[in-house]
């Protein structure tokens, strides 16, 4: 499994077998329905919702301008509580602390919290190349483990599976990474939920080091904020001696009274609920109470060139909720493995191409994942303007050329050549009419194809408008 997605083909290439897949597609309907009926449900409860989300986009952009300064007042607040900060400007470069401070503890395996950020450099492949085993403690992220699996959505990882194969994988792989599957094991919620707690159970009891993301990063208290409702989260982040803790730099908020905000938004936009069941706050280390010994390695990795462009950055006001996904529907019938990210969805096609850049076919391609419908733009608890940002990226990548948009920028450039000239124009107009009948149906050639299946041309009339008007206008 590859967190990093290399080598991905584009979009288009990525999506053609996915929305063929019919287990995958119902898996897909049923889930992101369910999710975005119950957050709808959730959503409408509060009164304020429109103010809390311009609240949450105000926060998020204030932080982002001022970013600079959060972040130095972070590190003298986490050093102060006991903690060591760590910068770490790239995927390399924070692998490569982490992997340097779980061999300086010893040990040779680490329980891990649900962490976007940690998928997205790789951390798992990077430290089982130094001989680190990483568990995966969340259950949909166990599943993607075991599996030996891509997760394919923000949320619920392993979205894309049903019950019957989450069953089939706890029976074959399970015993293989430690307490295998109980015999007789059925694909029943509760049972399946059972399997993971009592396989997951010896490794939290054993573990000595833990590694977490963050949900938030309070700047003035130096708290680190993670929201989960599985209890896994608190399992391995006050059992084992050592924390090591790899948050973007994005996740900072100003003071602990903007947490009041988010913690109403990001539940509710994520997993319906009005609360999180286990909303789990460290600041450094307290003398018997949690790991004895914390790190906080903060992440850019492409995040200080996002916050340079003025249309894109807002991106980086994300909180990671999924409501975006779940209304999509490019995303309902591709499905997240399409995107080529740990980022799928609308957020993954604006977020991924600044991260890593549009050099790839794949990250080229993302922009254009999308139908532009707005859903996402309605969702989004801190108000990203996702389609906007979308547009101003597919500029960038046309920018860029490429056979394709050389073949546009030439038909505009000779639709303006003729545009441009009345005559030629109208003698246009009457050679088309005239040959109407010899017009094909469909646009031809395979590069059209696609997009032209399920669209007739439009017919020509018998003669020009300029030439009937020319008879009528009296």
């Amino acid at each position: 499994m590859s967190g990093t997605f290399v080598g991905m083909p584009a979009f288009p290439k990525a999506a053609h077998d996915a929305v063929r897949d019919t287990t995958l597609r119902g898996n897909l309907r049923h889930a992101t329905r369910t999710i975005r009926e119950k957050r709808a449900r959730a959503v409408a409860e509060l009164d304020d919702w429109a103010q809390l989300r311009e609240a949450g986009r105000r926060i998020k952009d204030h932080t982002l301008r001022h970013l600079d300064r959060y972040l130095v007042q972070v590190e003298e607040a986490v050093t102060a509580a006991g903690g060591t900060v760590h910068w770490a400007a790239d995927a390399d470069e924070a692998n490569a602390i982490v992997a340097r401070l779980v061999e300086e503890t010893g040990e040779r395996e680490v329980v891990k919290v649900k962490s976007m950020a940690t998928q997205e450099i790789g951390l798992n492949e990077a430290l089982e190349a130094v001989g680190i085993h990483a568990y995966e403690t969340d259950l949909a992220e166990l599943i993607v483990q075991l599996g030996k699996d891509r997760p394919s959505h923000i949320l619920v990882p392993a979205i894309h599976r049903n019950r019957g194969e989450i069953r089939d994988i706890f029976r074959s792989e399970m015993s293989e990474w430690g307490r295998p599957a109980p015999e007789g094991l059925t694909d029943t919620p509760a049972e399946l939920a059972e399997a993971a707690r009592l396989h997951l159970r010896e490794k939290f009891l054993r573990a000595k080091v833990g590694i977490s993301g963050a949900n938030f990063v309070v700047a003035e208290t130096g708290t680190l904020v993670v929201v989960e409702s599985e209890g896994n989260g608190r399992m391995c982040l006050t059992l084992p001696e050592t924390l090591i803790s790899v948050v973007g730099i994005e996740k900072i908020v100003p003071k602990w009274q903007d947490l009041e905000v988010f913690l109403q938004t990001l539940p509710r936009s994520s997993t319906a609920e009005r609360m999180n069941p286990y909303t789990s706050m460290w600041t450094g280390t307290t003398d018997e109470d949690g790991p004895s010994t914390f790190h906080l390695v903060l992440l850019d990795n492409g995040r200080t060139d996002t916050l340079a462009d003025e249309v894109g950055r807002q991106a980086l006001r994300c909180i990671r909720c999924s409501a975006c996904l779940n209304v999509c529907p490019v995303y309902e019938r591709a499905g997240g493995h399409a995107y080529g990210s740990v980022y799928p969805g609308p957020i993954g096609a604006i977020l991924s191409p600044q991260l890593r850049g549009t050099g790839s076919e794949i990250d080229a391609s993302l922009p254009y994942a999308s139908s532009l419908c707005g859903a996402c733009y309605e969702v989004c608890p801190v108000a990203i303007d996702i389609p906007e940002v979308l547009v101003h990226l597919r500029e960038k990548v046309a920018d860029q050329g490429g056979p394709g948009h050389r073949l546009e920028k030439a038909a505009i450039k000779g639709a303006g050549w003729i545009l441009d000239r009345p005559g030629v124009l109208a003698a246009a107009e009457r050679v088309a009419a005239k040959t109407r009948k010899l017009h094909p149906k469909r646009l031809p050639g395979p590069g059209a194809s696609q997009w032209a299946n399920s669209r007739d041309l439009p017919e020509m009339p018998a003669e020009p408008f300029r030439d009937w008007w020319k008879k009528n206008r009296t």
